[in-house]
């Protein structure tokens, strides 16, 4: 702008000789046709990006103040946190719903802290991996060191390493065009069998595993087509298989990769797109990754790198959380955890993807829909906050104050006895049960207010559970550091939540006498009279599955298997299709 005013006011005879010099030195300028055809590329020599560019980088600690790991030390360091921390730490250690484990936070607090406090835990929800027995005291040990050092990154994950891991065992014309088995299909469960990289599909009415089927490890979700024909399994390390339901023996009948770490999975669900399409969030890339529905071809990858809702500033590793079908439009509700913005992809036109970014609290994480299914209520954990969405007008409805770090898994619906429909969280920082209006119509006063809140028995609850048909609230706390708090449930009565809680031993009820046996997530069969809680033990030790009569809160059955091990989320096909909870 300066110069150009200078310009203005030269005298113009000035004006004049500067054009004409400027003129002169351009057509000098100018190279020759021979010239340009010199520096041309020929196609062989193209400039092609590595994504291995970290492969043979050294690893953290040569310098003399940091602590020393063997290149095996290391490996186990990577392998333990991408296992055990990572889901709340971070790929990159910055924090989400655990706190950031960068140096500049490990190395103040030092060795012997770190050790320590893995070894323990905490109330807030961090696992007592040391005393519960899951690792070892050189585990720690390595891995109190790995925390003071630089984290590594790994390689980014694009459509070619995707489609190198695309595999379809079955294709589409050769599958059964009926079901194939006398199985109740909407009845069924599909287990994670965590440390083994397996499902176990039981059948809820005879209490048997009728399949153990091969997938990533540890599977976080489990979803269903809306058909009722294909599952959808992810895996932490982002592996996806389809496992065809129809089949005389159900199978994985596709897999794919999406990249080194992921969470999240879900299908197609508006009239008319039916098991066309699938999308998969990972935490590691931070993208997600739009697919066919029944091959798991990936059709479009779309980052989720961007600026934070609040401070606007860059964010280098905003995972995808959960994502869910939207029944009001042709769109997946994607929650991108460290931005804070929840996206709605309309996937009508791939084409021409269109994206709505909602703006609304960090960091994103687990949610679920309320009785109506027209509002989406999704855990900002880091801010104590759950953000409410109306998937209809399409646009942030209410930010809710609730406890610390609220973990709702997909929350909770049911009607109160003062105050109508409404949904519950629990939380991983405290003992406290939110309980939030949902009904605008006619509770207009209380919808998205936190009603009233319930104290449980402590802090570390993963899971709140409910039923249509029950009258029961059960609460979770498996990752309190006290074993009787995490083998054991509260369970609140809906038309009196005014009494205390009752306590049921699940652990003590499964008849396993060895480990924490932390007690996992309810899970309701399809009829709603029965709740299963997994008993989670280590990998070397005995779990099992114990199902509670929802009228008498007695124990019903114990599954126990030797195949069953270390069983955490469980999904009945017919209230994961329908979004009952």
């Amino acid at each position: 702008m300066h110069r150009i005013l200078g310009a203005l006011i030269l005298p113009a005879a000035l004006v004049f000789t500067y054009a004409s010099l400027e003129a002169q030195q351009s057509q000098k300028a100018q190279p020759k046709a021979s010239d340009l055809q010199k520096h041309k590329t020929t196609p062989g020599d193209r400039y092609q990006p590595r994504l291995d560019v970290l492969k043979d980088a050294p690893q953290p600690g040569a310098r003399p103040d940091e602590p020393q790991l063997t290149k095996a030390e290391f490996e186990r360091a990577k392998l333990l946190y991408f296992e055990r921390c990572a889901g709340c730490h971070g790929v990159l250690r910055k924090g989400a719903t655990g706190k950031p484990l960068t140096p500049d936070v490990t190395k103040p607090n030092g060795f012997d802290y770190l050790k320590a406090f893995i070894t323990y835990g905490s109330p807030a929800g961090m696992p007592n991996w040391g005393e519960s027995g899951a690792l070892s005291e050189q585990d720690i040990e390595i891995m109190a060191k790995y925390l003071l050092l630089e984290p590594p990154q790994p390689p980014e994950f694009g459509m070619a390493e995707m489609k190198a891991t695309w595999k379809v065992r079955v294709p589409v014309d050769k599958r059964p065009t009926k079901k194939m088995n006398n199985l109740d299909i909407d009845n069924l469960f599909s287990v994670t069998l965590r440390d083994t990289g397996e499902i176990a599909l039981i059948d809820g009415g005879t209490k048997k595993i009728a399949e153990i089927i091969k997938t990533g490890y540890a599977v976080h979700i489990s979803r269903v087509s809306a058909s009722g024909r294909y599952l959808y399994v992810i895996g932490r390390d982002a592996k996806i298989d389809l496992i065809d339901l129809w089949m005389e023996k159900p199978a994985s009948i596709a897999e794919i990769k999406i990249g080194a770490e992921a969470r999240s999975v879900e299908t197609s669900k508006f009239k008319g797109f039916e098991d066309k399409f699938a999308i998969a969030g990972s935490y590691w890339p931070p993208q997600f990754t739009i697919m066919k529905g029944d091959t798991l071809e990936p059709l479009t990858i779309v980052s989720t790198r961007g600026m934070t809702v609040d401070t606007q500033e860059y964010h280098p590793e905003p995972r995808v959380a959960a994502i869910v079908a939207s029944h009001k439009h042709p769109e997946f509700v994607v929650n991108v955890k460290e931005t804070g913005k929840i996206l709605l992809v309309n996937y009508s036109d791939l084409k021409n993807l269109s994206v709505a970014t909602i703006g609304a609290e960090r960091f994103l994480h687990d949610g679920g829909f309320e009785s109506t299914g027209r509002y989406f209520m999704v855990a900002a954990n880091a801010r104590n906050k759950v953000a409410v969405v109306d998937t209809q007008d399409r646009k942030l409805m209410a930010l809710v104050e609730t406890g610390a770090t609220p973990h709702p898994g997909r929350g909770a619906n049911f009607v109160h006895p003062k105050f109508g429909p409404v949904w519950a969280t629990s939380h991983l920082g405290d003992e406290s049960v939110s309980i939030i209006g949902t009904d605008p119509a006619k509770h207009k006063e209380q919808a998205w207010k936190v009603v009233q809140t319930l104290k449980g028995q402590g802090g570390g609850s993963l899971f709140i559970k409910t039923h249509p048909k029950s009258n029961h609230l059960y609460v979770d706390t498996p990752l309190h550091p006290e074993a009787s708090l995490a083998s054991s449930v509260a369970v609140f009565d809906i038309k009196n939540l005014d009494a205390p809680y009752k306590t049921l031993p699940i652990g003590e009820w499964s008849g396993i006498k060895e480990g924490v046996r932390r007690v996992v997530q309810g899970e309701y069969n399809k009829n709603g009279d029965e709740i299963w809680f997994s008993v989670w033990n280590a990998k070397e030790q005995e779990s099992a599955i114990v199902v509670v009569d929802d009228k008498t809160l007695k124990p019903k059955t114990v599954i126990r298997d030797k195949r069953l091990i270390t069983p955490t989320g469980k999904f009945n096909v017919h209230n994961t299709r329908k979004d009952v909870y």
